[in-house]
């Protein structure tokens, strides 16, 4: 007659508390490799990180252009573009970018791309007297006439700041009129300029929202009209 072996109540425990370690231990190495296939992307992997980091680019080069080239004004306008700045990495980090990574995408006007002057250039003068001193790109090229394409070539992005919609810009006076249009979309804003900047034509917040698509931080086919 044979006999069959019978485990005790506290070896079954004993087995069943090991197995469930095995069975945690694997979930966690799951979960482990899991999040680390999900880390930040570049500029180069998504237009959202491209369009955030090209506006951070932007922001830190108009505050080197200030640092440079200081007037009464600059203490000012480096705070506010320095918390700027700090609201743009916040967007990065909640869009899975890499906080940080900065960029200069929109710089491909024609002035530019020839070399004659570098990204920023002009952008130190105070915004007070842009109307009556003409930045080195303009000076290279002839006025632009009403309805003329401008910024051929150009990307365009948002600052950052608020209030009411505006544009920024290294190579129209304040009190441009630019019309911009998403081709992508074919919506199209009309802002005046108010400040300069580091790019051809930069959106401030509603001017951008205006024309945008949905989860972009980047317009890469953009028709920019000077328009008054």
């Amino acid at each position: 007659m044979s006999r069959r072996r019978t485990l005790s109540t506290g070896k079954k425990i004993a087995l069943l508390a090991s197995a469930a370690a095995v069975a945690g231990g694997g979930a966690f190495v799951m979960a482990t490799t899991s999040n680390a296939a999900q880390s930040p992307q570049t500029a180069a992997e998504s237009t959202v990180c491209q369009g955030l980091a090209t506006a951070l680019g932007n922001n830190q080069q108009f505050i080197a252009d200030q640092r440079a080239n200081p007037d009464a004004q600059s203490t000012a306008r480096i705070a506010n573009r320095e918390a700027v700045i700090a609201q743009i990495k916040v967007q990065q980090e909640a869009s899975g970018c890499v906080v940080g990574e900065s960029a200069q995408g929109s710089q491909s006007t024609g002035s530019q791309a020839s070399g004659s002057q570098a990204p920023g250039a002009g952008a130190a003068q105070p915004a007070e007297s842009a109307t009556a001193t003409a930045t080195p790109s303009q000076a290279a090229q002839p006025p632009a006439a009403s309805g003329q394409q401008v910024c051929n070539g150009s990307t365009v992005t948002l600052s950052g700041e608020g209030g009411a919609p505006a544009a920024s810009s290294n190579q129209f006076p304040a009190g441009t009129k630019l019309k911009v249009t998403n081709l992508d979309n074919n919506k199209s804003t009309t802002v005046e300029v108010t400040s300069v900047s580091g790019s051809c034509a930069l959106l401030n917040n509603a001017a951008f929202e205006q024309v945008r698509e949905p989860g972009k931080f980047l317009i890469r086919r953009a028709l920019i009209e000077k328009v008054g």
